[in-house]
């Protein structure tokens, strides 16, 4: 059994759970990757009624019978239901309060993975953002090119 805390970005929204995790899943459906604006979802399967909830949390139907959660002040990305799974909820994992702990055991959607993360340990990586490119920045110049 698990205790876990979470909240969102401005902390208007926290959850707390006690119980039993039912899914660790790093997910790269298209579904996820335009809710999140990420290319991977990682989130923890809860049974609703071990999971509380402070704060107001606003819902959208993202397809019939499927809705996302999230805060409306900063506009974070609490979790996923659907009536497909009924006694669970998917908490994002990027959500808790000590996000080091979470452990996913599958990927689910792999066709959907997008090419480019295989890259990433390819690429130089830096502590915080690195020095700011020469020249004008990039959406200015998109939009005087537009």
């Amino acid at each position: 059994m698990a205790f876990l805390t979470g909240r969102c970005m401005c902390e208007a929204v926290t959850w707390t759970y006690s119980g039993d995790i039912t899914r660790n899943l790093v997910c790269y459906c298209a579904d996820c990757q335009r809710a999140t604006s990420a290319p991977l979802t990682a989130f923890l399967g809860m049974r609703p009624e071990q999971l509380s909830w402070s704060g107001d949390i606003r819902h959208y139907e993202s397809s019939p019978d499927t809705f996302r959660g999230f805060c409306p002040s900063c506009g974070t990305r609490l979790y996923f239901r659907s009536d497909r799974w009924p006694h669970e909820i998917h908490v994002h994992a990027a959500t808790m309060t000590n996000p080091d702990d979470y452990q996913p055991d599958a990927q689910v959607f792999m066709p959907s993975r997008v090419k480019w993360l295989d890259r990433l340990p390819t690429i130089p990586t830096h502590d915080g953002f690195q020095q700011r490119p020469s020249g004008p920045p990039a959406h200015r110049t998109a939009l005087r090119s537009g």
